[in-house]
């Protein structure tokens, strides 16, 4: 977590720190506007996942020659940065592939063994798949049901038939903390404190948050809330799943092997202690390190700066965007990160994002893996622009010139 605020920020010293952003796509300088499906990386974040292969490589809490306790050391070290992050307690942190990883760990440990037929799982219309069909097959397995929260016709969360819809069936809440498609913030700290209420664990999907503004899960208040590392300018394959302490007491382990045991006899098991009894097998140990360097440096930059230079280029965008007759924007919640979706009248959005490409422009085109979402909003498919820290208000007046260009030869 960080509410940092400093002195001006240099973004052009910033954008140097990214070494992709460099590069040429077909004979364009690359205009790169698709973090929210996967973020750039810092020359930081590069060098420590490359430092550790060269200097530390080691598994770990498995020798205690040097390089087994320094690889350790990084590991762990990881886990209390992530902490810091977010505001919450190291023993409170499994360390994971990604959020949907994070969300089935939830789904399998904790809903499993709990939910019965006359349950309900409630979700929300803008959900990601891995934030619905995690719950889809624990209904199946379990016999419960699972129940929509719809929206309101600017993409917002119809918040008042989300109260309506906790009805006292319901024993779990899964919603996004900001709409991968839309950019809908939600108020997830008023969702979950009226959830708690009623006695409704909550889990939030934290995905397209953590990359873009301060995360302070404790103030949140949630059971559970998942991160997906790539996203947030870390490597692949890094995650993090933080449950308050009495649920990783009680729930028992996803998976099973190595490291997430004390004892093994064949007679039985004794478990090791959360969170490392959900951490089974050797874990992506240079992928934390470099998730770590992520942390470290965006809190060098400060989260609510990032929030704030991203909140004037999504001004930037949505306006010269607005400005290009036929093309329709989807999701104008008053709360919203820096995503744009949008199509252009008579033209398909692979079509649309093969010509941009052409131009040096990198956009998502199809459905986002949330088809409710699409379905919802009546189109097949959609471009999403979604901007980070590093891009420019110059890349997004040659964003606005590629797109009429495209749009002219489209016609």
């Amino acid at each position: 977590m960080d509410g940092k605020v400093s002195s001006a920020v240099d973004w052009a010293k910033v954008r140097a720190d990214f070494p992709l952003l460099t590069r040429q796509v077909h004979g364009k300088p690359l205009i790169y506007f698709d973090s929210a499906n996967t973020g750039q990386k810092p020359a930081s974040v590069i060098e420590a996942t490359d430092a550790f292969y060269r200097h530390h490589n080691a598994n770990v809490s498995r020798a205690v020659h040097a390089l087994g306790t320094e690889a350790t050391e990084a590991y762990e070290g990881a886990r209390s940065k992530l902490a810091t992050f977010f505001n919450v307690r190291s023993d409170e942190v499994i360390l994971c592939s990604g959020t949907t990883f994070a969300i089935n760990l939830v789904a399998y440990s904790w809903a499993l063994p709990r939910l019965k037929v006359g349950d309900t799982i409630l979700i929300s219309r803008m959900e990601h798949h891995a934030n619905i069909v995690p719950w889809q097959l624990i209904a199946q397995r379990t016999g419960a049901t699972i129940k929509v929260a719809e929206l309101l016709p600017d993409g917002a969360l119809d918040l008042d038939a989300l109260r309506s819809a906790m009805t006292p069936d319901v024993k779990l809440l899964a919603v996004t903390h900001v709409s991968n498609v839309l950019g809908t913030i939600n108020p997830v700290a008023e969702i979950c404190k009226e959830a708690h209420k009623r006695g409704i664990v909550t889990v939030v999907d934290g995905s397209q948050a953590a990359p873009h503004m301060p995360v302070d899960i404790a103030a949140i208040g949630c059971d559970f809330y998942a991160v997906t590392g790539h996203k947030m300018s870390g490597p692949t394959g890094t995650g993090v799943l933080w449950a308050k302490r009495e649920h990783i007491n009680a729930m028992q382990p996803f998976l099973g092997g190595g490291e997430m045991i004390k004892e093994v006899r064949f007679d039985g098991t004794i478990f090791n202690e959360g969170p490392h009894k959900f951490e089974a097998g050797t874990p992506n140990i240079a992928g934390f390190v470099g998730l770590g360097a992520a942390t470290d440096y965006l809190s060098h930059i400060g989260m609510t700066q990032i929030a704030a230079r991203e909140q004037a280029l999504l001004q930037h965008a949505t306006e010269a965007m607005q400005s290009i007759p036929g093309l329709r924007l989807f999701g104008t919640a008053p709360q919203k990160a820096a995503v744009i979706s949008f199509a252009i009248d008579g033209t398909h959005s692979h079509d649309l994002a093969t010509l941009l490409d052409l131009e040096g422009v990198a956009v998502r085109s199809g459905q986002h893996c949330a088809h409710p979402l699409l379905q919802w909003l009546g189109v097949g498919t959609t471009c999403r622009a979604s901007l980070a820290f590093y891009n420019t208000h110059e890349e997004i007046e040659a964003f606005a010139a590629a797109l009429r260009k495209v749009k002219t030869l489209l016609a």
